[in-house]
């Protein structure tokens, strides 16, 4: 056997082991993300405030809205404020899209069976829920103004635990 024969019988070896490793983890990966939208569970956030938001590529106000949800994580994430997009569009792809324009600092999840939009009998785009630390229901928003960040903001502030000092500690 020659040795251009021999490095491709070694070649070809290599690639059925590594397909042999690769291919039931790709599959596995490609269920989870498949599946993403049924692990939102937010007993995972126990003492934690949640905002959990609904929306979609085609939604005008959505583009509005993620700058605020953004500074939002980013102002109050020390404080125990986790956002969480739920994504509606069919298509994964739109919505990739949507977040090369308009990028989140936020955990995203997909829904397009739209699973999670019928559990929380979603309104219209974007809605928004609002957890307490305690996992209750304090509110619900549909759509999104400018005009209401304050009001939304003081909101979240009133759930969130005052923030300790550093170097303190209870």
């Amino acid at each position: 056997m020659g040795i251009v024969a021999a490095m491709k019988k070694a070649v070809a070896g290599v690639f059925r082991q590594v397909t042999s490793v690769l291919v039931p983890l790709i599959c596995a990966l490609l269920s989870t993300v498949a599946q993403a939208a049924d692990d939102l569970h937010l007993d995972r956030f126990r003492g934690k405030v949640v905002l959990v938001d609904f929306w979609a590529s085609w939604c005008e106000p959505c583009r509005r809205s993620f700058p605020w949800l953004n500074a939002m994580q980013a102002k109050y994430a020390d404080r125990g404020l986790i956002v969480i997009g739920v994504n509606v569009d069919p298509q994964r792809a739109d919505a990739q899209r949507f977040l090369h324009d308009v990028p989140a600092s936020f955990e995203i999840v997909y829904d397009a069976a739209g699973a999670l939009a019928t559990r929380y009998e979603v309104p219209g785009m974007p809605s928004s829920y609002v957890f307490d630390t305690h996992g209750n229901l304090v509110s619900q928003h549909i759509g999104f103004r400018n005009t209401a960040r304050e009001e939304r903001e003081a909101e979240l502030l009133k759930l969130l635990p005052t923030a300790t000092p550093a170097g303190l500690s209870h």
